[in-house]
């Protein structure tokens, strides 16, 4: 995706151009309405550049230059002298503010991590606070990765800011037309993403393009196509779209949802999850948000906000008992590999529902209310590998018994990887493939991490780690360490302190652990004390509710589906590495217990893997030291890891 401004042009130009006709190119690109207070800010900043710029004629300027991954616009880019300035103005402000500074910072990070043609260009933040007083220029502090700290200054001063650090930078030519040329590829969290999507309505500014990516947009009209197939024909049918760790599941399933809510209003799609705390999250940032921009209350905007994202398990409950038509045409079940077999679904009901007569696995049940339309309807569901992490939950298989026994009417396309072993019964899903009716769509399966945007590799790393294979994982490693960082240590404080130090501008940060990490309790991490998952994603870094504090732990059921920028991972025993293999355990009353069950191995390694795979930029793993005298903590629960971990190529920090 090519960089995109309101105007965009030499400085040469731009110092002849007339104030009032910018002004006019300003108004025309903004495409809402135009307050009084952003005209004078426009004329301000147009004022203040032209009189900064004298020196750096041979430059080119951006005016409004667009931020895909946030959703927001820098109020001004300048290439110069092989440098990148973002440029901020804080119209009035006689100071710099924490918050103003770390909003130029994330821009000059966005484009760093995001842009292609800035990887290895130098980029400085710079924050225009207009009446802020002068002080004398320093020298810029460059990271590693080349993105200066942000720099405050004021109107009068701007311009010596820019001639010095031209003056004094001696960096690699820039060729500013090549730079121009090169793409955008950004890579927003689920919960920017979601805010982008539901002011917008689309993923093209906000989904990656490269070739070496799936392209969402290919997913949306796969899956839009069988739609239109099935209401053109009065036909029922099922996709099931696949895809690694951070792929973009949830972002494709709500991009569809969305698109036909907004394109046929008659088909009531809708976005369910039985993912609680990442239902909460995005819905507590999308009321915010909506709130914020459109000035209505919290209040009115949480109940449109309700009616895009829904628990299914709410959903579920409206129809059980009943005979109902459900008014939705389209439905997308995020994380379908986690509905609920037949026996945990019966007990459920039996037990919390007043339903003794229930006898069906949740899939079954699901498809059973879509199908009482009478004509036409589309069920998508996603479905991540490896992901089961709660008893009960039926993985893939449970879909395709109910589709084979009770609803052999019903179209179904499928993921061509749907075969490989993280997704169920390999044999039954080949068996299942080879139906007529069953069509295989290689764009059904997101192949790429966007989640990792340093580190694509990152999911097979996990995966060879908790497949025991330490030779490929080093490997692995190899080709991702200098992008994305992995240490480890035996000092929770060391690890605080990493974390605190890696993050830059409003970069999200947070300590995860097991939930049946119990023993981590002597260490100061309490994962029985639950979080409220939307203070804990959301809220800012004085909040002692959110996780920058490293106090609150994310447990793999609060983080799956969401992701932070730095991560903590807090290693407990009840699933370590001893004599070649690892060992899964459960803590009861007051002491260990070795867990025999193949189900519960499975939701143990599955708890590890999705903790593993949370963060976008690096993360770091604590493992105690254990303790002699304590017999529930004793360093053989520990040391094994530490070797393991060290043999898979993760180097040490102390």
């Amino acid at each position: 995706m090519p960089i995109k401004a309101y105007y965009n042009a030499t400085v040469s130009s731009f110092l002849k151009e007339d104030a009032e006709r910018l002004l006019g190119i300003l108004t025309t690109e903004h495409h809402h309405a135009l307050e009084e207070q952003q005209r004078w800010a426009w004329l301000q900043q147009i004022s203040i550049l032209r009189s900064s710029l004298a020196n750096q004629a041979a430059g080119r300027i951006f005016l409004e230059f667009y931020i895909p991954r946030m959703g927001k616009r820098a109020d001004a880019l300048l290439v110069a002298a092989n440098i990148i300035f973002v440029i901020e103005f804080k119209a009035g402000a006689s100071g710099h503010t924490s918050v103003a500074l770390d909003q130029v910072e994330d821009y000059a990070l966005d484009l760093k991590n995001s842009h292609e043609g800035s990887h290895i260009a130098p980029v400085v933040p710079v924050l225009v606070s207009t009446n802020a007083e002068s002080r004398p220029i320093l020298e810029l502090t460059f990271a590693a990765d080349l993105v200066a700290s942000p720099v405050g200054t004021n109107k009068s001063d701007l311009g010596k800011l820019i001639d010095v650090t031209c003056a004094a930078g001696a960096f690699p030519n820039l060729d500013i037309d090549e730079w121009m040329a090169t793409g955008y590829r950004p890579t927003p969290t689920i919960v920017q993403a979601a805010e982008i999507l539901y002011r917008t309505h689309s993923v093209i500014d906000i989904s990656r393009s490269d070739a070496g990516a799936k392209n969402l947009q290919e997913t949306n009209v796969s899956v839009s196509s069988v739609i239109d197939r099935a209401r053109q024909k009065s036909a029922k049918a099922i996709c099931f779209v696949t895809g690694v760790p951070g792929s973009g599941k949830t972002l494709a399933g709500l991009n569809i949802a969305t698109r036909r809510s907004v394109e046929h209003h008659d088909e009531h799609a809708v976005f369910l999850s039985g993912n609680g705390p990442l239902v909460d999250v995005l819905r507590e940032a999308l009321t915010r948000d909506k709130a914020t921009r459109e000035g209505v209350s919290k209040k009115a905007a949480e109940r449109e906000v309700r009616s895009f994202i829904q628990n299914i398990h709410h959903f579920r409950d409206d129809y059980v008992g009943n005979s109902a038509i459900p008014l939705e045409k389209v439905v997308v079940f995020d994380e379908a590999q986690r509905a609920w077999t037949r026996k945990q679904a019966a007990s459920f009901m039996q037990r919390k529902r007043g339903q003794p007569d229930f006898d069906m696995s949740e899939p079954e049940f699901l498809i059973s209310v879509m199908d009482r339309h009478p004509d036409w309807c589309t069920i998508v569901c996603l479905v991540g590998g490896g992901q089961e992490i709660n008893t009960g939950e039926a993985g893939i298989s449970e879909w395709i018994s109910a589709l084979e026994i009770r609803f052999p009417s019903w179209e179904v396309h499928i993921s061509p990887r749907m075969v490989l072993p993280e997704y169920g019964s390999k044999s039954q899903v080949e068996q299942f493939l080879a139906s007529p009716r069953v069509h295989s769509d290689e764009h059904f399966h997101l192949a790429v991490s966007m989640r990792s945007f340093r580190a694509e590799a990152l999911s097979e790393l996990v995966g060879h780690i908790i497949d025991n294979e330490p030779e490929a994982a080093r490997a692995t490693y190899r080709s991702i360490e200098v992008a994305y960082p992995i240490y480890l240590t035996r000092d929770l404080s060391k690890a605080r302190t990493w974390l605190r130090s890696q993050a830059r501008g409003t970069e999200r940060f947070g300590l995860v652990a097991s939930s049946g990490a119990q023993r981590l309790r002597a260490e100061g991490v309490h994962i029985k004390a639950k979080i409220e998952p939307a203070n804990w994603f959301l809220n800012h870094s004085a909040d002692v509710r959110s996780s920058y504090y490293l106090e609150d732990v994310a447990s793999e059921f609060a983080i799956q589906g969401l992701e932070l920028d730095w991560v903590g991972v807090c290693w407990d025993g009840d699933f370590y590495h001893k004599d070649g293999r690892w060992v899964c355990q459960n803590f009861k009353g007051t002491r260990w217990q070795f867990v025999n069950d193949e189900s519960r191995r499975l939701y143990l390694k599955n708890a590890y893997r999705v903790l593993l795979t949370r963060a976008r930029q690096g993360m770091i793993l604590f493992v105690p030291r254990g303790e002699a005298s304590d017999r529930t903590r004793p360093s053989s629960f520990y040391d094994g890891t530490v070797k393991f971990l060290r043999e898979c190529g993760i180097p040490m920090l102390d």
